[in-house]
């Protein structure tokens, strides 16, 4: 698994936009401060109702503080992203997509959920720093403790 202080491998997400289809690779990261958290899965109920809604709160405070980007990640195509991001006035977030677990596999985060939905992202939060992971908090199955956006923003100290 990924590690606080390990540089990110090199990573390819999806996002849709007004301008259609984009690739999002570790150019994202260069540079800059983001804040990435995944999630199991779109509209499911810990993440729609908990997880998303909090970063979509503390957004402005997370990124007066010096977080450049807020992203969130699931195993989910980019359409049902940008469908799930609309549908939580999630504007302030970036909706990346892992549609395939790829990502999720190459960190060491991802989970098996059988016939759930088969390869999905363990829920956590990540600070990424110029590509360097500086903040790694994972969630215990089925838990939600440690990767929720208060937790990221004391831990910035801001």
């Amino acid at each position: 698994m990924i590690a606080v202080g390990d540089t990110l491998p090199p990573i390819t997400f999806t996002r849709l936009t007004a301008d259609g289809m984009e690739t999002v690779d570790n150019g994202y990261f260069a540079g800059r401060t983001v804040v990435l958290f995944a999630v199991p899965g779109a509209f499911t109920p810990t993440c729609s109702q908990a997880h998303l809604p909090g970063y979509v709160v503390l957004a402005d405070k997370l990124k007066a503080g010096g977080v450049d980007a807020i992203a969130c990640v699931a195993v989910n195509d980019a359409f049902v992203m940008k469908a799930w991001g609309d549908s939580q006035n999630a504007d302030a977030i970036d909706m990346l997509a892992d549609g395939d677990g790829s990502v999720h596999k190459a960190l060491g985060l991802s989970m098996e959920t059988g016939s759930f939905g088969g390869t999905r992202a363990q829920r956590y939060a990540m600070v990424i720093k110029d590509n360097v992971v500086t903040l790694l908090n994972v969630e215990a199955p089925k838990a939600f403790e440690v990767s929720d956006a208060e937790t990221v923003l004391k831990a910035l100290n801001l």
